[in-house]
């Protein structure tokens, strides 16, 4: 019961919508996580089939599909639901990951067998609609911001937004915040690379017309001088 309390306190952390921890039990996400546990306990043990049937009830049941093979760590938090996760993917403590995400694999036509979903490191944030893409890696603390389509590595503590996916700049060159960003989605205008282009030129205009103006007052006492 204590691990039980312990993430279901995890959760309250991150969404502030329910009011008790019996209140979280109706989530759809802490079932489809319960039922996998199990899944993933018969797909370690070769039951292929019965691993399967649990996958399927709880998709039906919940609307998110988490393949059997799965490896998932502590405190994982699916928000909302309709969320669909491949076999080989991995899954680190702490995570938090939003409606409607794919974290998807590579075609098996390539020929590469093995590893092929992405392994998402430890306290990261996945946005509504995002696909993740491919055997990479999103790194601890990064947050993908909704409808990215990530297909490359992410660094640790990045935000990354867009199609493809690249990171943003952070206010003032200063590190990505610890603290937890809901949808993974910086709300902030100066997060979007449209308006950060347009201020950087902003500024380099601005600069320009100090060395213009610098140079015609320059340019003018040159004039008074040898009018004298």
């Amino acid at each position: 019961m204590g691990r039980l309390a312990a993430y279901l306190d995890s959760i309250r952390a991150r969404d502030p919508a329910p009011h008790s921890r019996l209140e979280i039990l109706t989530y759809p996400g802490v079932w489809a996580l319960g039922w996998h546990r199990i899944a993933h306990r018969l797909y370690r043990a070769r039951l292929f089939f019965l691993a399967r049937a649990i996958n399927h009830l709880s998709r039906f049941l919940t609307a998110i599909d988490i393949h059997p093979g799965a490896k998932i760590g502590r405190n994982f938090f699916i928000d909302h639901g309709f969320v669909v996760i491949g076999e080989t993917a991995e899954i680190g403590d702490d995570v938090t990951i939003y409606q409607c995400v794919t974290l998807g694999g590579t075609s098996p036509d390539n020929g590469v067998a093995g590893k092929r979903h992405p392994t998402i490191s430890d306290s990261a944030i996945i946005g509504s609609g995002a696909q993740v893409l491919g055997p990479i890696t999103v790194g601890r603390r990064a947050r993908v911001g909704a409808n990215a389509v990530v297909t490359r590595d992410v660094p640790e503590g990045a935000v990354m937004v867009g199609i493809p996916a690249r990171p943003t700049v952070v206010e003032g060159g200063q590190a990505p915040e610890r603290k937890f960003m809901a949808y993974g989605t910086p709300c902030s205008e100066m997060f979007d690379p449209a308006t950060q282009k347009v201020e950087i030129l902003r500024c380099e205009l601005e600069a320009m017309k100090k060395r213009l103006d610098a140079l015609l007052d320059e340019q003018n006492e040159r004039r008074e001088r040898n009018r004298a």
